[in-house]
């Protein structure tokens, strides 16, 4: 273990083991025997102690001696006195069993328990700790147990905050030290404390105690898991934050009955073709929130009431907690044009995942334009084909590229309060970026790459958009680069980040943007709305990113990538056509996402690698099995049980179910054989094509 070579046993080494197992066996059954009988004498309570003793591990036995206490205190007569000499024997029990592994769960328990009872005296628990502790000063059991013991003595945590302190000087290394003060220091800033109330004055103390540490050590990891929890309070703010919107503030949407609008008096942003009559409102915050209803979002407009709309999370576990929420405007054929407004957070409820409160209310506005058109019914007997193939494309002429660029503004929302970062945010990162940079002129270390990486990507963040640009994207992106090759371990991780950044970098600016907006040769095609579509391809993509700029794409290509997943996509929820082509994609669960875009009809799984791997491994990568919500929503009287081929593709069908495709390419993959293909024509009864072929 940990690198040591195993030796082989002697054979008194041997001898000796046999023994205590021996010894362990008989001490077992007969301490079984009372357990089962429920009995509670002196002599069984002793020999559950020396079981302890010799295994500390023995769960059933903690719990015994749990019955055993109850026993006592419960009997007529129990006195004070007597009730002391139980519990101080459970402790002099827990302190022997700890001698022997202080790392044993149960003890550490054990001895909470007992203490809770309340008879027994705290004050000497602290000289306990600190022997243990000196003996394993990063035994996170101990650390553990020392925050129980504090809160029990109504200790400040100032005064913890200096024995970290003292801890840390002994052993830079210390990570459960560095970490139980990243503790103290949030509940200092969380209630306020006096001397914490501003964390631009805490925050450079301890970076400059932080430096220590690292400067003396690079190549040690505790110092740099502190550092990014300070980074981490550096630059996220408190409150959360509307990042962006769509339909953007100040846009006119003008929304198409049957056909695609195709001219050039609205911008090309913001056309948008429906079926039913509505469109969606998306709101995309900072980080996650929930409490987004009818009470804290309004919005008014001449043919809609507020109370109507539900608000639903785009959450990929399906929580009441999302970044992304969404809601559909019904419009009325009646009412041509009209002015919404949506006001956001002018009453409270709006809350944070950290309990804060969304203290910037937003207000945003813009125009809607409906165009009834009358269905030709010679156009949409037969499916039409849209391939997204460089053939395809063409560049936009000036006029359209003045249009596009005229609208780029309202893609980046715009509250009331123009939220800057503080001036001292600002210093302490460049301070940082200095400070690291000279660190890597004189060692070659990885993780002071990958910190410098981090530096400089949250000063671009909060520069952008008051800068307009990114301006270390160039930087960040090839020390990415370095670190794929100088740490293959970690190659994915990297090449997942650096996706992240190039995505950010193309999406900064009106330029870069334009760059990878090109127009659909049919832009009159009933299939798909608006003549824009962004084509990140051939871009060796792992991961996706910087949906908050991309809320407005409706045709999107992303094929030719590296793409395992593409949980976030459910945040564009405009995307009427997609392709995935020639990925990296490896089972029908990662389409997931995509069950919550109502818009899309066209969709390209081509060339992917679903169906090569029986275990999906990357299916639990951000989050938990026991909250993946594939097939969680199924109804056991649905006909589906009725069907023996969709019992036996029930992803398949719990994927594709909810679809309104017109056009699906699946070819390439391994399950995509004839007999899959039926299912999925089961299925999806309105899909027209299938792998470019008509369906009947």
């Amino acid at each position: 273990m940990h690198g040591r070579p195993r030796k082989a046993p002697k054979p008194e080494d041997e001898a000796a083991s046999s023994a205590k197992a021996q010894k362990l066996r008989a001490l077992q059954t007969q301490f079984f025997s009372f357990h089962h009988n429920k009995i509670y004498t002196k002599e069984a309570v002793e020999l559950s102690a020396k079981l302890l003793e010799i295994n500390p591990e023995s769960y059933t036995a903690w719990n015994y001696r749990k019955l055993a206490v109850e026993h006592y205190l419960n009997l007529p007569d129990c006195n004070p006195d007597s009730i002391k000499s139980v519990l101080d024997d459970e402790l002099r029990v827990v302190e022997n069993a700890l001698r022997q592994n202080f790392k044993s769960y149960g003890a550490w328990h054990h001895r909470k328990w007992v203490l809770s009872k309340g008879h027994s005296l705290i004050d000497n628990e602290l000289r306990l700790l600190d022997k243990f502790q000196k003996a394993d000063s990063r035994n996170f059991h101990a650390w553990n147990y020392r925050r129980f013991v504090a809160e029990s003595m109504k200790r400040s945590e100032q005064d913890e905050l200096k024995y970290t302190e003292d801890m840390i000087y002994a052993n830079f290394s210390n990570y459960s030290a560095w970490h139980n003060r990243s503790v103290l220091l949030s509940a200092l800033f969380d209630k306020k404390a006096e001397g914490f109330l501003l964390k631009e004055k805490v925050l450079p103390e301890e970076y400059e105690f932080i430096h220590q540490a690292i400067f003396t050590d690079p190549d040690d990891q505790s110092g740099w898991f502190y550092h990014l929890w300070l980074l981490d309070q550096t630059v996220t703010t408190d409150s959360p934050l509307l990042a962006s919107s769509w339909p953007g503030h100040g846009s006119d949407v003008l929304l198409v009955g049957d056909r695609c609008y195709n001219g050039s008096a609205f911008s090309p942003f913001s056309a948008l073709h429906s079926d039913s009559g509505s469109f969606p409102i998306v709101l995309y915050f900072n980080q996650p929130v929930r409490g987004v209803n009818s009470s804290t979002v309004t919005v008014e407009c001449g043919f809609n009431k507020n109370e109507d709309l539900l608000w639903k999370p785009l959450s990929a576990s399906n929580s009441q907690t999302a970044r992304v929420w969404v809601a559909h405007l019904k419009v009325s054929s009646s009412d041509l044009h009209s002015t919404v407004e949506v006001s956001v957070g002018h009453t409270k409820g709006i809350i944070s995942t950290r309990g804060f409160e969304y203290s910037h209310p937003s207000m945003l506005s813009f125009k809607v334009h409906v165009q009834p058109m009358e269905r030709d019914s010679s156009q949409v007997s037969v499916a039409e084909s849209i391939s997204l193939r460089e053939e395809n494309f063409k560049v936009y002429g000036k006029q359209s590229e003045e249009s596009i660029i005229d609208s780029f503004d309202q893609l980046i929302i715009k509250n009331g309060h123009e939220t800057t970062a503080s001036n001292w945010r600002f210093e302490a990162l460049a301070k940082e970026i200095e400070c690291f940079r000279e660190l890597l002129s004189l060692v070659d270390c990885k993780i002071g790459k990958l910190t410098l990486a981090r530096l400089l990507k949250a000063y671009d963040a909060m520069s952008y958009p008051f800068a307009n640009k990114l301006v270390h994207s160039e930087e960040v992106l090839e020390l990415y680069s370095d670190l794929m090759k100088l740490d293959r371990t970690h190659y994915q991780f990297y090449k997942d980040e650096r996706s992240i950044v190039l995505l950010q970098k193309v999406t900064s600016s009106k330029g870069s943007l334009l760059q990878h907006c090109f127009q659909y040769k049919d832009s009159v095609s009933s299939a798909i709305c608006g003549p824009i579509c962004l084509r990140l391809n051939n871009l060796s993509l792992s991961r996706m990113g910087a949906f908050e700029k991309l809320l407005w794409v409706q045709m999107l290509d992303l094929s030719h990538n590296e793409l395992q997943s593409i949980e976030g996509l459910e945040a564009m929820q405009l995307l009427s056509c997609l392709s995935l082509r020639n990925n990296k994609l490896r089972s029908l669960t990662a389409l997931e996402p995509l069950r919550k875009l109502k818009l899309l009809r066209i969709l390209d799984i081509s060339y992917n690698q679903i169906g090569d791997h029986s275990i999906d491994t990357t299916r639990y990568v951000c989050s938990s099995p026991l909250s993946h919500s594939v097939g969680s929503e199924l109804n056991r009287d649905e006909t589906v049980t009725s069907d023996v081929a969709l019992i036996n593709n029930w992803e398949a069908f719990y994927i594709f179910k909810d679809f309104n495709l017109n056009q699906l390419d699946i070819v390439g993959n391994t399950i995509a054989d004839e007999k899959f293909k039926s299912v999925l024509v089961k299925i999806m009864p309105k899909l027209k094509q299938l792998d470019g072929k008509l369906l009947d």
